[in-house]
């Protein structure tokens, strides 16, 4: 394997993985050091999930990861046209109960 050129950072993605995870909800939760996204795929009628993935960051991580998003999206708008955000769409109440402990999404 050669030595990455000018700062470039070589990624692999495994078959498995490029097949991705579907998930319509992420509960977002915060330590002192640390943020969790639980990504969740809820199903109507069915009123137990799963979480599907979880992804912890540093503080620094989420903050790049929220600007990230936010360019993404106005990227997004600027080419299909401004995203709905009516919510709703058969989820839960809020707060939901996750394991033992509450969470809000």
């Amino acid at each position: 394997m050669e030595p990455a050129k000018n700062n470039e950072i070589n990624i692999e993605l495994s078959e498995e993985m490029a097949q991705g995870t579907y998930a319509n909800l992420a509960i977002i939760s915060h330590s002192s050091s640390e943020f969790v996204l639980d990504f969740v795929r809820l199903m109507p009628g069915i009123t137990k999930a799963k979480v599907q993935s979880r992804i912890i960051l540093t503080p620094e991580h989420a903050k790049r990861l929220l600007a990230a998003l936010q360019d993404n999206v106005l990227k997004y708008e600027s080419a299909h046209g401004k995203i709905k955000a009516n919510g709703g769409g058969g989820m839960p109440p809020i707060p939901m109960t996750f394991g033992n402990n509450a969470a809000q999404a």
